[in-house]
């Protein structure tokens, strides 16, 4: 594993792309801080960790649309298949190359909070508490471009789409309030997740009988809680939905100055099971 992250990580800088990344994120972070914290005043880091939410949906997608399309394009991917290093591996030293590079510039940033601290009142706890939040966060993005990224041979594909899913995530707390909350509305609603999901089991495994037998449990289920039921499934999508927000565990640190532990746990799973989706994605390939 050691040698696919150094080789990894070598092609990054390479190829410009770690530089252009850093660059990217040390100066859209200079602006906000030299906005928010020096001209404007305000004594919490956590404002510019805040702007910085959405300019790292566009850095991300440039960071991870080659860590598999272009291996497969090029057909490189062979290469690694056929090395004596399981997939797990590999796909843990791509991802921990990319978290790398996205690290320096955290920890370049890392200095704001004390220069705030020595032009007036700071908070470092919780200061420090949003930057790992912030970090975590980059993590969870990092590992749903990567998946993306296996899933086919164009870094624009890969781009937009991992553009377009952060994008989604950003938006998420406000597009679930229009959502209908009648048991019906939440039937049909949840029908078309399972569906979703069992689409994503198949493409993994290409099983027909596990992708049959899935989705004739889950309409299964879903329709009999319907008719037997029914008061439990009202506002249950939207309710379910509310909690799977996943920037708002950021907000809870940069904006409400909780240490919300359980959502650190949160980004953590959501990262391993990333990884995990991204090895089934490969292993498939490797096999086909």
């Amino acid at each position: 594993m050691s040698a696919i992250y150094r080789r990894e990580l070598k092609s990054h800088f390479q190829s410009m792309t770690g530089y252009v990344f850093i660059a990217f994120m040390v100066l859209f972070i200079g602006i906000y801080f030299m906005a928010y914290n020096m001209m404007s005043g305000y004594p919490y880091f956590s404002y510019t960790l805040s702007g910085m939410v959405t300019i790292i949906m566009i850095g991300i997608p440039v960071l991870t649309m080659r860590s598999f399309a272009d291996d497969r394009k090029t057909k490189t991917d062979q290469l690694l298949l056929t090395a004596p290093v399981s997939v797990t591996k590999m796909v843990l030293g791509k991802y921990l190359s990319m978290v790398t590079v996205f690290l320096v510039p955290v920890l370049l940033t890392s200095v704001c909070p004390l220069i705030i601290q020595m032009n007036g009142t700071a908070h470092l706890k919780a200061d420090y508490a949003s930057m790992l939040a912030f970090f975590l966060l980059g993590c969870v993005y990092i590992a749903i471009g990567m998946f993306i990224s296996s899933l086919t041979e164009s870094q624009i594909i890969a781009a937009v789409g991992t553009f377009g899913i952060i994008l989604l995530l950003l938006l998420w707390p406000n597009l679930v309030g229009f959502l209908p909350a009648s048991a019906s509305s939440s039937a049909i609603g949840f029908l078309i997740l399972w569906t979703l999901f069992v689409s994503i089991v198949y493409r993994i495994t290409s099983h027909n009988l596990l992708g049959i037998g899935l989705e004739a449990a889950g309409v299964i289920a879903i329709v009999g809680i319907f008719f037997l039921k029914r008061n439990l499934l009202d506002r249950a999508l939207v309710n379910l939905l509310e909690k799977v927000s996943i920037t708002q565990v950021f907000q809870n640190f940069a904006s409400h100055y909780i240490f919300d532990a359980g959502g650190l746990i949160s980004y953590i799973s959501i990262i391993f099971v990333l990884i995990f989706l991204t090895v089934q994605s490969i292993e498939k390939r490797r096999w086909s």
